[in-house]
């Protein structure tokens, strides 16, 4: 990165306040994310249609079926491809009498998953509790350090940054004994589980994540921590717990469903794998439920995903008793479209998961990747999803055509394995060092010698089919539709990037480099009009989103000769071409009361305001952090911000410098610390818990080194002007012209 970084800089110069940079891991865990875009943007649908029926036993019970054959023959996923496949296959499917053939009914073990390791903490952390990996770290560091509990200093977890999935014999034991006393008997597995890592490049010098002491149960130690402190020690705590119960007790259903047509007539020969002698049906269905027999550790903990499984679907579905042999009646017949569906952007959780597997970096180090990606604005976080900004598509594409060895992702693993190796002592370092080396300042120095036009024209082919149409022989159109001679290519300015015409000027065509901005739903600028939702169901008025002078928002009927139409505002984290039905009226419900507060007694309510969402105590408003959904917005989570609100405003005297106390605070634009009146912005990126004196004062110091003292400035001691003579330029301000803000306002100097 340090090498390479500076040719960045120079032949791929982009416009923005931060400075590119590449790195092993980094530049890696980028291509992933733009790779994944790019297989979304050229992603074909394709539609594909389901056939389900309502049967009824003979004891008056009913259950679903999905149609699984038809005409002797297995359907896929495309077998009924368009609604006329579907027409038909209802037509045949009504004209058959169905007869169970086969019941098979089995035990399935459930068994829980391990202790978290740092990867799969950060995983389920963004699942099951919506933080970020960052954050999931410095909690869990936090957690590992100590808090004060009754009076002592005690560490809640073990060393945070681990790769194990083992836990000491005498923290087993102690766990094996919690379940008993807390579950019972039944609960405990007759010997201890182990487990085995199947990560990559493992380094197991430590346990796994787990409690010092199970029997610091999370709701003993709550009232010690904050909300995220508490809900991550719960989550390590029920996770560790779990890892030692006994498997779920699953039984799992599977009912085979014969059709023949009413007149007997048989439309093929004989089933696939069966008997040569064996009619086949005209139409064979299949029924599943699945029932939790013995529930095990899933009373106490069931893990996240991503993308629930397929198998899962079933769960707890019942079908009704039925025998073999038996007839059923058929109610109803229904055909389903539907569509195949992109791969989905990563979230945080897939992503760290999908390095893992490829064995790119260590888990100690992602979430510190990820939150590089952001600060460098290749990426940006919507709605818990990355999404490629132009910049990290540019630098991407750039790194692939000249640099494709070192953002391969076996090459990358192969580097970590070599480590190893050298750390383990089977290989020498100078040797690892040496093969690396020479090859990678060759590719720096011939890249040193490229122009930018060259590197754009190269840039141009790599993004070719992602940014151009594909002509009939598949090969990218690039040619101008204004001029119609000219070719398309990628120029940047300072503004970004853009495609432009060869004939500039003669030609001043230009469109936007990034597709992502020209696709429905990821840009407010979609909504060239009302985009219809649906009907509330209370008011039977139609609910649409639309775009304002303000920005999104939703709302409740139409504008008529009375009163105006209920509207809110869209959150930042809400992307209008994404919203449903259920999320607006969430929205359209607010402000919502949420109780009383436990201490005052006064009512807080929870809104969406012309700053965004708040919650409110009487006439005070505290905004709500963009991570926190306002509709979900529970009373304690809100107590908890009106109170560190309370205690920004207020101050927390961080020490003394030069006889003045050095204070941190919050104020309208986020914290910042003072010092004699001299306030400096704590940066987004760092944790205001984190903030200690030599930190304040280190920023208090670049501010005055800037000017940016906000006490009132010193009279000047020049002499006064003469009577009737011109006012000194600046000093005075036209009468009924806005003045600027005192400095004694306690959010000036923020930026």
């Amino acid at each position: 990165g340090f090498t390479l970084s500076p040719v960045l800089w120079r032949k791929l110069p982009v416009s923005g306040d931060s400075v590119q940079s590449a790195g092993r891991v980094q530049s890696v865990a980028l291509r992933l994310i733009t790779d994944r875009e790019a297989e979304i943007e050229q992603f074909q649908s394709r539609e594909y249609w389901t056939v389900e029926a309502v049967l009824r036993t003979t004891a008056g019970r009913q259950f679903t079926a999905h149609l699984t054959h038809l005409a002797g023959k297995r359907l896929g996923k495309f077998g009924l491809a368009s609604r006329e496949d579907a027409d038909r296959a209802v037509e045949v499917v009504n004209s058959c009498a169905f007869t169970i053939s086969g019941i098979e009914r089995k035990r399935v073990a459930r068994n829980p998953q391990p202790p978290f390791t740092t990867s799969t903490l950060q995983q389920e952390a963004s699942r099951k509790l919506g933080m970020s990996a960052d954050h999931t770290m410095r909690i869990a560091q936090r957690l590992y350090e100590g808090v004060e509990t009754g009076g002592e200093n005690a560490g809640l977890i073990t060393y945070m940054r681990t790769d194990s999935v083992n836990m000491s014999a005498e923290a087993t034991a102690q766990i094996r004994q919690t379940i008993e006393r807390a579950y019972g008997a039944s609960y405990v597995p007759e010997r201890p589980r182990g487990f085995r890592n199947r990560a990559k490049n493992a380094q197991e010098a430590h346990e796994a994540i787990r409690p010092v002491d199970v029997n610091r149960r999370p709701k003993d130690v709550a009232r010690y921590l904050d909300v995220d402190q508490a809900r991550l020690y719960e989550l390590v705590w029920k996770r560790a717990v779990a890892s030692q119960m006994a498997s779920a007790q699953l039984a799992q259903t599977t009912v085979t469903i014969d059709g023949l047509t009413i007149d007997g007539i048989r439309t093929a020969g004989s089933v696939k794998g069966g008997s040569t002698d064996t009619p086949a049906a005209d139409a064979g269905l299949r029924a599943t439920g699945s029932v939790v027999v013995f529930d095990g550790f899933l009373t106490l903990y069931r893990e996240g995903s991503d993308e629930p499984a397929a198998d899962e679907e079933s769960e707890g579905r019942i079908l009704p008793p039925m025998d073999e042999g038996e007839a059923l009646e058929r109610l109803g017949t229904t055909p389903e479209r539907h569509e195949t569906q992109p791969p989905p952007r990563y979230s945080e959780a897939s992503l760290v998961k999908r390095m893992e597997e490829l064995g790119i970096g260590r888990p100690s180090t992602y979430a510190t990747t990820l939150r590089k990606l952001q600060d460098r604005k290749y990426v940006r976080l919507e709605r818990r999803r990355f999404i490629p900004e132009d910049r990290g598509r540019l630098v991407t594409a750039f790194l692939v055509r000249f640099f494709q060895r070192y953002v391969e992702f076996d090459f990358t693993a192969q580097l970590e394995t070599e480590l190893d190796d050298i750390a383990a002592g089977r290989l020498e370092w100078k040797d690892v060092l040496r093969r690396f080396w020479e090859q990678f300042v060759a590719s720096v120095e011939d890249a040193s010698h490229l122009t930018i036009t060259r590197v754009l024209d190269e840039m141009t082919e790599e993004l070719g089919s992602l940014l151009f149409p594909p002509r009939a022989d598949g090969t990218p159109n690039r040619d101008c539709p204004q001029c119609g001679t000219g070719q398309l290519s990628l120029k940047l300015s300072r503004h970004g990037p853009f495609l432009g015409c060869s004939r500039y000027p003669d030609c001043r065509h230009t469109r936007s480099f990034s597709p992502v901005e020209d696709s429905p739903g990821n840009d407010d600028g979609t909504l060239d009009g009302p985009r219809d939702l649906g009907i509330d169901p209370e008011t039977r008025e139609r609910v649409t989103v639309r775009k304002g002078p303000y920005g999104p928002y939703v709302q409740l009927g139409e504008q008529g000769d009375g009163d105006k139409p209920k509207r809110t505002s869209l959150p930042k984290n809400i992307n209008p071409g994404e919203i449903d039905l259920s999320v607006a009226l969430s929205l359209l419900s607010l402000p919502r009361s949420l109780g009383a507060h436990p201490e005052t007694g006064e009512p807080i309510t929870a809104g969406i305001g012309r700053y965004g969402p708040y919650v409110r105590r009487g006439k005070s408003y505290v905004s709500v952090p963009e991570r926190d959904n306002i509709v979900s917005l529970d009373l304690d989570r809100a107590v908890e911000l009106i109170t560190r609100s309370r205690k920004g405003s207020a101050g927390k005297v961080l020490g003394e410098s030069d006889g003045a106390p050095v204070a941190l605070k919050s104020g309208r634009f986020g914290p910042y610390v003072e010092r004699r009146k001299v306030r400096a912005t704590v940066p987004k990126s760092m944790d205001p818990d984190s903030v200690t004196l030599e930190v304040a004062l280190e920023l208090i110091e670049a501010k005055a080194a800037k000017g940016g003292s906000n006490a009132p400035k010193k009279k000047s001691a020049r002499a006064p002007a003469r009577k009737g003579a011109p006012a000194r330029k600046g000093a005075a301000t036209r009468k009924g012209t806005r003045r600027s803000r005192p400095a004694s306002d306690p959010s000036a100097g923020q930026d």
